[in-house]
């Protein structure tokens, strides 16, 4: 089975709002037979916003935002990932949360990003909140999807969990902050999470200044379907899940892990030594 998948690498939109921009972007992938768009990470975001105008821009599930990209997802005929900031129902920083939205306009799943990005100067947990579960395989008609969020791509082990779900498809919305060697690990990490779990891999970059704004999909043995680089635009790749099965089928991985020795490894794991002194 294949499905056509777009990725709509879009920026700060000018002379529109988020939703006119998705609306366009999902039009064109309407034509070109698109079965599920895929938008990057700060899509709700008309331009770069302080701490306080973040907080004011989150809305809920059932907001106006989310609520938009249901209607053009069932007007289009489209399944849409798409992300967003949502109210913390906890109080404080919004959640920046990935959704799942069917052809027919119905949420299928959301995520809400556990790894926030404290590093380079950047300290996300001051202006949004973490979330605290993992997301959980979302089935569709044509594939089944996982989710991860930019910083999550650092993280194999969300990969993983979701590759032991039966996912066939990885995607991780981002702004990946652009900087030295910044392109190529973005590139380089989402290869490997498509060679090491054997299935395809989609990194959909936002295309503001501030970001390396390239787009990637990976098949399971790693081979590029998609790059496209610095600019917002409408990207389309085949899917073909045959491939996937011939991979794991060739190198079966799974059948080969030893889970029950890697458990102490996950103990020790949130403890990392560094010059003598503990980490959490």
């Amino acid at each position: 089975m294949s499905f056509a998948l777009g990725l709509a690498q879009a920026g700060y939109p000018h002379y529109m709002t988020p939703l006119e921009q998705a609306e366009l972007f999902a039009q064109r992938a309407h034509e070109h037979g698109v079965t599920l768009l895929v938008f990057p990470e700060n899509l709700m975001c008309p331009r770069e916003l302080t701490t306080t105008e973040l907080l004011q821009l989150a809305e809920p599930l059932d907001g106006e935002f989310a609520q938009g990209l249901c209607g053009i997802a069932r007007t289009n005929a489209l399944w849409i990932v798409f992300t967003m900031f949502q109210t913390n129902p906890a109080g404080g920083p919004p959640h920046n949360t990935a959704v799942v939205v069917d052809s027919a306009g119905h949420i299928r799943g959301s995520y809400c990003k556990c790894h926030l990005y404290n590093a380079h100067g950047v300290c996300e947990s001051d202006r949004m909140g973490y979330g605290n579960e993992l997301c959980h395989a979302i089935r569709t008609p044509f594939c089944t999807i996982g989710l991860g969020i930019c910083y999550d791509l650092r993280f194999p082990e969300v990969a993983r969990t979701l590759a032991l779900q039966g996912c066939d498809l990885l995607i991780f919305p981002a702004a990946w902050h652009d900087g030295p060697n910044k392109p190529e690990h973005w590139e380089t990490l989402l290869r490997a999470r498509a060679i090491e779990n054997e299935c395809f891999v989609a990194g959909v970059c936002h295309a503001g200044e501030r970001y390396v704004g390239i787009s990637h999909v990976f098949d399971p043995l790693g081979n590029p379907l998609v790059q496209r680089s610095a600019t917002s635009d409408l990207s389309v790749c085949d899917i073909d899940l045959q491939a996937a099965d011939a991979a794991r089928d060739a190198m079966p991985i799974f059948a080969h892990r030893r889970p029950h020795l890697y458990g102490a490894l996950a103990s020790r794991a949130p403890n990392v030594l560094r010059d003598g002194l503990q980490y959490e």
